[in-house]
This record gives C-alpha cells, sequence and structure tokens, in this order.
C-alpha cells in the first residue's frame, strides 16, 4: 500500500465515525462560488483540521470544512476551501482532499475558480465553461505513485472535462438566460499574477483564462475515473497590450459580482445529474 492510499484511508475513516453520508458529486468551491454554501441543506460539517492528513486553507476566502448535504435534491459534498501549489504544498498534497471525496463515493467533480482572461473576446465578469487545460504547475499530483494504487500512472486525459457535462452547461445558461463563454485555462505556479510578456505567451500557446489552480485535482479526479465539470469566472483581463493593475482584491471584488450567476449555473446544472 502506498502512502498516500494509507491517509486517505484514515482521512475516510474518520469521516466515517462522524458521518455515514454517501454523496454523488463533490464540489470544489473556489473563488466565486463561495456563497453555494447557503444553497446546500446540510447534513454534517467537518473542520478540515478534525481530518487527519488534511492541509490547512490559507487564503484569507477559504474557509476549509468539508460540508455534506443536498443541493438540488443530490447528494453532495463540497470544500469550502481548497489548496494551491503557492501555499507551499506539493501536489499530492493539494488533491487529498479529492481522493478522499472519491472514496466517500463521488463519482463526478465539479471545480470553480476566479481566472484572468487572455481571450480579447473575454471580459471582466464573465462565466467560462473549461472544455480543456494547459498544465504549466511544476508538480505533478500522479509522480512516485505506485501503478494502479489509485488508477494507471499514464492517465489518458481524454475527455477531460466531459463532454455530456460541457453540454449540459451550455443547455443551463441558454436556459437560465446566463450568458456564457467556453474556453482553455492554463494553471501557472503563482502567486504573483504575470506580466505581459507571460500573458502574450499563454495566449500564443492555446490558452483564454488563466490560473492557479484547478488542474492537479482534474489530473486526479480523471486518474479515479471521475468525470470532470469545469468553471471559471474572468476577474480581471490579461491583455499585454491594455494591462492594467491587478491585485487579489480586485479578483474577490469581481468574483463576488459574477457569484450570483454562477451559484444559479451551477444549483440548475446538479439538478439535471
Amino acid at each position: 500500500m502506498s502512502d498516500t492510499k494509507q491517509k486517505v484511508e484514515e482521512a475516510v475513516a474518520k469521516i466515517r465515525e462522524k458521518t455515514a453520508f454517501e454523496p454523488e458529486i463533490a464540489i470544489i468551491l473556489g473563488t466565486g462560488l463561495g456563497k453555494l454554501v447557503e444553497s446546500i441543506q446540510k447534513e454534517i460539517v467537518i473542520p478540515y483540521e478534525e481530518i487527519p492528513h488534511f492541509p490547512k486553507a490559507t487564503v484569507l476566502s477559504h474557509e476549509g470544512r468539508l460540508i455534506f448535504g443536498y443541493l438540488s435534491g443530490k447528494k453532495i459534498v463540497a470544500m469550502q476551501g481548497r489548496f494551491h501549489y503557492y501555499e507551499g504544498y506539493s501536489a499530492k498534497e493539494i488533491t487529498f482532499p479529492v481522493r478522499v471525496m472519491k472514496y466517500l463515493g463521488a463519482k463526478i467533480l465539479i471545480v470553480s475558480n476566479a481566472a484572468g482572461g487572455l481571450n480579447p473576446l473575454f471580459k471582466r465578469g464573465d462565466v467560462m465553461i473549461i472544455v480543456d487545460h494547459i498544465n504549466l504547475q511544476p508538480d505533478n499530483p500522479l509522480r512516485g505513485e505506485p501503478d494502479g494504487v489509485f488508477g494507471p500512472r499514464f492517465v489518458d486525459m481524454y475527455n477531460c472535462y466531459d463532454k455530456e457535462l460541457v453540454k449540459l452547461l451550455e443547455e443551463t445558461a441558454l436556459e437560465e438566460k446566463i450568458p456564457v463563454k467556453k474556453g482553455v485555462y492554463v494553471a501557472v505556479q503563482g502567486p504573483n499574477f504575470e506580466t505581459a510578456a507571460e500573458y502574450r505567451f499563454l495566449r500564443a500557446i492555446g490558452a483564454d483564462a488563466v490560473g492557479m489552480s484547478t488542474v492537479p485535482e482534474v489530473i486526479v479526479a480523471r486518474q479515479m475515473g471521475m468525470k470532470v465539470m469545469g468553471i471559471s469566472i474572468i476577474t480581471d483581463m490579461g491583455l499585454p497590450d491594455a494591462l492594467e493593475p491587478v491585485s487579489h482584491e480586485v479578483v474577490i471584488e469581481a468574483a463576488e459580482k459574477a457569484e450570483p450567476l454562477m451559484t444559479r449555473l451551477i444549483e440548475k446544472a446538479v439538478a439535471k445529474l
């Protein structure tokens, strides 16, 4: 047994001491989806510090709780607060909760994030359905894990963001009259924002939005056979020839304004899963 698998089983065992709830869907509440917590009919809330081997969230906008309950009639587990490589965690630590949620029963992973827009057709406040990603982070959560412990070491990333779930989001957005974009998300290390030259490079290699999260969790979810749905809020624009100052506060402000749309889209989409 790998060290990671043993830790996952210990975390699951501790959670099972508190609840027998078996979620169907796992949700990572990134920047821009925090208010979704208010729509969850909660069964039990477990602080991260009560779960063995769980990292601690160090970003102020991330609470640090695992929430079990019902959303739109579906059994879900939600991470209120995620982890990032720039916080000093390894890719294995970042993705540890995804493995735990899978072991608890989740078959679908919904990920959300705040991202900088690279596509000149986007604007601040847009909601983007993620259709693919580019990984520029310097670590991989599968590195060093024995083949076959959680799934294949050489994971096929075909249909990484499930095409049926992308279509479901598009149809839901149309019904709810929520304008959405589709695009490719690129993950970088952070925590600094990019230079104009870096924005130009990222756009040139095919990215529509850039952020500092999501990709490690998606890799692990796909290794373990989970279907993935991903959404970004475009909180600022990284247009190298029209660049404006940006800060974490600016990102949070833009995310909060777009949050009601994101929340409604997720709620309605989950109802159809």
